[in-house]
């Protein structure tokens, strides 16, 4: 299982809703936190390479006034425990809360954090010294694809999510079905 890429690839960053777990209208309760299918597959191959995984999302829901920031801890956790008992690990998770358009004030700014900007990457490559050219960022829109390239990252758009709407136009390196084919593909597992 070890890979052709492997001495390249330092770590890979993933988008949460659409490419983790099945997208609904912000999710933000245990309940609704479905994994898509292949998804812990696909994070054992990279635990097992040991491949270090980060988590990025935006989420707006904050800002719109669904769901609190405490809302969202309590997701993540549950989500780690999750994965913790499978064995996967996760380096570290990362959320931008603000949006434009926010309903509460706080949360209303332009902020260069929320994908397609790039400073939520920027501060955790920075934090685990990571160059850019040796990570991988996997999402289902453009604004995932669109973040991680700018920083110079290789790219996969899934189409599990958004990635149908967004397979047209996106300028991702790689199009995949979904998260496990987008580790098979990076690792040179094969399926």
């Amino acid at each position: 299982m070890e890979t052709s890429n492997h001495h390249r690839m330092k770590a890979v960053f993933l988008d949460r809703d659409g490419t983790i777990n099945v997208e609904r209208h912000y999710v933000y309760r245990k309940e609704d936190f479905i994994l898509m299918p292949g998804v812990l597959e696909a994070l054992k191959i990279l635990t097992h390479n040991r491949i270090p995984i980060f988590i990025a999302t935006n989420q707006a829901g904050i800002a719109r006034g669904f769901f609190t920031e405490a809302d969202y801890h309590a997701l993540t956790l549950h989500m780690l425990e999750l994965f913790a008992k499978n064995s996967i690990i996760i380096q570290e998770t990362a959320f931008c809360p603000h949006h434009p358009d926010a309903s509460i004030p706080e949360y209303r700014q332009r902020c260069g954090c929320r994908k397609p900007g790039t400073k939520m990457l920027e501060t955790l490559l920075s934090k685990w010294a990571i160059h850019p050219q040796e990570a991988v960022l996997v999402g289902d829109k453009n604004s995932d694809v669109d973040a991680g390239r700018s920083l110079g990252m290789k790219t996969y758009l899934v189409l599990t999510g958004h990635g149908r709407d967004h397979c047209a136009s996106s300028r991702a390196d790689h199009v995949v079905n979904d998260l496990k084919a987008a580790v098979e593909h990076m690792c040179g597992v094969q399926a």
